[in-house]
């Protein structure tokens, strides 16, 4: 039996879920997600829960990760989510141009403009070495924080590059070390 998948999903006031077809929509304060879901799986509300309730055995593979998807759609209209990237390097920064335009100035011979997707924000802080991404669909936030991060990856030897705040980099020694 799916761990995952038998934990209730709290319903928060304010937040409406309908299910058409094989799609759950999501509507709260923040807006609306569509989220697919796989056939075989059911979505109950019982005292104030979400429940993900599957039909057979043949379903366990895809009950958790419906339950988790179900999940951070209420979440993303209730909060939102938001995935903070760190510009590191001498003369490496991040600027807004417009609502939906970051321009990074990364070492190359030219910059690099960044059009946003529906739905997605970006903030810059004054220093421009810290961009958040934030919006309502996780998937969506995480995957345009990935493409900012591609832009100019966390160089091994020096450290420097667009990385996740919360990421751990390990240096490399250069030549000189490897004696």
């Amino acid at each position: 039996m799916s761990r995952i998948g038998k934990q209730p999903i709290p319903l928060p006031s304010g937040v409406k879920y309908t299910v058409q077809g094989n799609t759950v929509v999501v509507e709260g304060p923040k807006g609306k997600v569509e989220q697919v879901i796989p056939a075989g799986i059911t979505l109950e509300t019982k005292d104030g829960h979400v429940h993900a309730v599957r039909e057979n055995d043949s379903q366990a593979a895809v009950h958790g990760l419906t339950r988790a998807l179900v999940f951070n759609a209420i979440e993303g209209v209730t909060k939102g989510w938001s995935k903070d990237l760190d510009v590191v390097g001498i003369g490496y920064r991040a600027e807004l141009k417009g609502k939906n335009t970051v321009v990074f100035t990364l070492g190359y011979s030219h910059q690099i403009e960044f059009p946003l997707p529906v739905g997605i924000t970006a903030a810059i802080d004054p220093k421009q070495t810290r961009v958040t991404v934030s919006g309502i669909d996780r998937q969506k936030v995480g995957q345009v924080a990935a493409d900012m991060r591609s832009l100019r990856k966390p160089d091994p030897y020096k450290n420097k590059g667009v990385r996740y705040a919360d990421e751990k980099l390990k240096k490399k020694v250069g030549k000189t070390g490897a004696k």
